[in-house]
């Protein structure tokens, strides 16, 4: 027993990078302890044994309130935030199993944080504010959904009763049943539902489940990232969130799947602006932005990572401030829904946005229900100026009439663009096609962005358009070697990274998802579906890929740079201020990006 508890934690960071020497002399100090089921391994403000590790078994964290705020597993430490506080529990440990753990004693720990930075690093990097003892050795920010979810979840009909659910939920050891009828997800039922609703009310044991479950519950897609999941369970204060692809059930995440990876510092910002009660509330949280990026860039997050992260508090800001907005001048008269286009729209913001955004309302309005969208919008738009998202200087806003309509107005706007593709027209669609549904009712959106994309594909004029459009953003190309740089004004001798850099990439990116009828708004996700599509070669998408991501790495060091200096984040990059080696790359960058536009002009992808 002894031998086979030595290997395990020989093998689990940070023990692993102790010195054998200082291993040696941890292991003649550890602990054994075995609690049954249901027993107490420690109470809130009891002095600590030490820091405990969990060999085998589970355990369950709860706050000063009783709340489960986690559920710990094999290779799980906890207790450390007590022991970095005097010794003292600031939680409650339950064994939720029988479990087998480790203990290593107080003054052990503190050696060990003392002499070994790999150890310190280790247990240091949990912030006084988080609220779980699990410290995980992954980063929420690096993991895809399909590696937290759990796959086929357990499914009941609608029509399963009560009694039924419950007992299946038992058999079965799980905390909710996903409710599928003809194949499409319609509801979930927790084990709170059964305690809050049907146990509570006294309800009949034959009820049928669709009485008690939550109808429509909140989704995302497999290509979401962990930080995705944790945001929107902090938002909506959700415990399971169901994973869905094309219409299909594929998985689900529980909040015990992510007690195993670590909270992404976004988490915090996203909790504050979702409980905010003025604008001036959102005001203080936006105002530390400019840090988070500079934080999020310095620990090696890549830049489609860092613009995700940014734009999920943009999107949770704006809720709120629509939330707010419905307190302030009553229900809405009728459903909408909030639209952001351009940088929020493909979840790509940095540290310099402005606002882009529409209203799509339901048909046939009275024009004193459309009367209650005017100062709704006004009030909106005025709450993301305050919070830095500054008015869009080409008016694209829900404040302006024209981007504040009823949905036949939308679909005869997009028809004809298409029809009729003028200049403006080009300019509007470009925006417009890159449209996604932040707060409201999404299903006014669902059959428009359809329809267009399917409209547009097949009119082979537009998209000869579009595609000419997408190339009026030309690469900052020297005759030579060198980089092109601004000639005059204030920004001389300066490279526009995101309209020399960044932006010849979005366009290519829309104009792939107009060809393939792609679904995906984000850059980077249209430019892999592309490849995945075979409306690019795989070859030509892949160097696309790589190109882009040294240039929008590239523009964001820069802003971070710059914030560190005390200055306000731009786009304009000295190419001085690059050594030599980072210059090359990003002119071989730019190559890449100008040949996939020339192949476009040519009517064709990167093909063999």
């Amino acid at each position: 027993m002894a031998d086979t508890a030595l290997a395990f934690l020989k093998q689990l960071h940070p023990y692993d990078a102790l010195p054998e020497r200082a291993f040696h002399a941890l292991w003649k100090e550890v602990m054994f302890r075995t609690y049954p089921k249901g027993t107490a391994i420690y109470d809130l403000g009891e002095e600590l044994d030490g820091l405990f590790i969990i060999e085998s078994g589970q355990v369950t964290i709860r706050d000063e309130n009783e709340n489960q705020i986690s559920q710990l597993g094999r290779e799980n430490s906890f207790g450390e935030r007590g022991l970095m506080k005097g010794g003292i529990a600031v939680t409650s440990a339950r064994a939720q199993e029988d479990a087998r753990l480790i203990c290593i004693p107080p003054p052990v720990f503190h050696k060990l944080r003392a002499d070994h930075k790999a150890y310190r690093r280790f247990f240091d990097r949990t912030r006084e504010a988080e609220t779980t003892d699990a410290l995980s050795q992954f980063d929420l920010t690096r993991v895809q959904v399909e590696t937290l979810m759990v796959p086929n979840p357990v499914t009941c009909a609608p029509t399963m009763t009560i009694q039924d659910a419950a007992r299946k939920m038992q058999e079965d050891r799980i905390s909710c049943l996903c409710v599928v009828e003809k194949k499409k997800l319609t509801g979930i039922l927790t084990i709170r539902d059964l305690s809050g609703k049907a146990l509570a009310q006294g309800l009949a044991h034959d009820t049928p489940v669709s009485e008690i479950m939550t109808p429509d519950p909140r989704v995302l897609s497999r290509s979401a990232i962990g930080s995705d999941v944790l945001h929107m369970m902090m938002e909506y204060r959700l415990g399971h969130l169901p994973i869905v692809e094309a219409g299909k059930l594929v998985g689900i995440v529980t909040q015990t799947d992510l007690t195993r990876f670590q909270a992404s510092n976004t988490a915090g910002f996203v909790s504050e602006a979702a409980r905010a009660k003025t604008v001036d509330d959102l005001t203080a949280v936006t105002k530390r932005i400019p840090n988070l990026l500079v934080q999020l860039v310095s620990a090696g997050n890549r830049h489609d990572v860092v613009t995700r992260m940014i734009t999920d508090i943009a999107d949770v800001v704006t809720r709120r401030l629509l939330a707010l907005a419905e307190d302030k001048y009553g229900p809405p008269p009728a459903r909408y829904v909030w639209l952001a286009c351009g940088s929020q729209g493909r979840q790509e913001q940095t540290g310099v946005s402005d606002q882009d955004n529409c209203l799509i309302l339901e048909d046939d309005l009275s024009e004193k229900e459309l009367a209650y969208f005017e100062p709704f919008a006004q009030f909106v738009s005025d709450g993301l100026d305050a919070c830095g998202y500054v008015y869009c200087p080409g008016d694209m806003m829900a404040t302006n009439p024209r981007w504040r309509q009823p949905v036949s107005v939308w679909h005869d706007y997009f028809q004809h663009w298409i029809r009729s593709p003028g200049k403006e027209a080009q300019m509007l669609a470009s925006v417009m096609f890159d449209l996604r549904p932040i707060g409201g009712d999404f299903s006014l959106f669902d059959g428009l962005q359809a329809e267009t994309l399917k409209a547009s594909a097949a009119n082979s004029i537009f998209t000869a358009h579009m595609a000419t459009n997408a190339l009026t953003h030309g690469t900052p190309l020297g005759m030579l070697k060198g980089l092109a740089t601004i000639r005059s004004g204030e920004n001389r001798n300066t490279v526009d990274m995101k309209l020399s850099g960044v932006v010849p990439v979005v366009d290519l990116g829309r104009m792939y998802a107009l060809q393939g009828q792609l679904v995906p708004v984000n850059t980077r996700a249209r430019l892999q579906a592309a490849i995945a599509g075979r409306v690019i070669s795989e070859s030509g998408g892949r160097d696309l890929l790589d190109a882009y991501d040294l240039v929008a790495q590239t523009r964001l060091e820069h802003q971070a740079r710059q914030i560190k200096q005390g200055k306000a984040p731009d786009n304009f990059l000295p190419p001085a201020d690059l050594s030599a080696f980072e210059r090359s790359h990003l002119r071989d960058a730019f190559v890449v990006i100008k040949t996939m536009q020339s192949a476009l002009m040519q009517g064709r992808g990167v093909l063999g």
